[in-house]
């Protein structure tokens, strides 16, 4: 799971060196006198997709990362259930000491010799 969210983030990285690319050919190109309309134009498309991209695999990163700093369940966290299990694990000890004590009454009010 970890190693899916490093590599979607180097894939981001990618495509912001490709929107940087676009951007850059973009600026070249309308500097010129004369410039290829259609190169803009593809260079757009590609510089539009590749920031569609990045935002979509951001705000991915974003929910994932907000989930796991709330303590939400979310894939490949245990913490929910840990947490779960340990405080099940806190309320079976202390109805075990309650029973205990109980059980301590009890045999004093039942003890004869009192």
């Amino acid at each position: 799971m970890a190693n899916e969210r490093l590599r979607a983030l180097e894939d981001v990285e990618k495509e912001i060196a490709i929107i940087l690319h676009c951007a850059g050919t973009i600026v070249m190109e309308l500097s010129k006198d004369k410039h290829n309309a259609s190169l803009i134009d593809r260079q757009l498309t590609q510089f539009t997709g590749s920031v569609n991209r990045v935002e979509n695999e951001l705000s991915s990163q974003i929910r994932y990362l907000t989930q796991v700093a709330t303590g939400q369940p979310h894939e490949g966290s245990t913490y929910s259930a840990r947490k779960d299990c340990q405080m099940a694990l806190n309320r079976a000890e202390y109805t075990r000491m309650k029973l205990g004590e109980l059980a301590r009454t009890c045999e004093i009010m039942l003890d004869p010799q009192t």
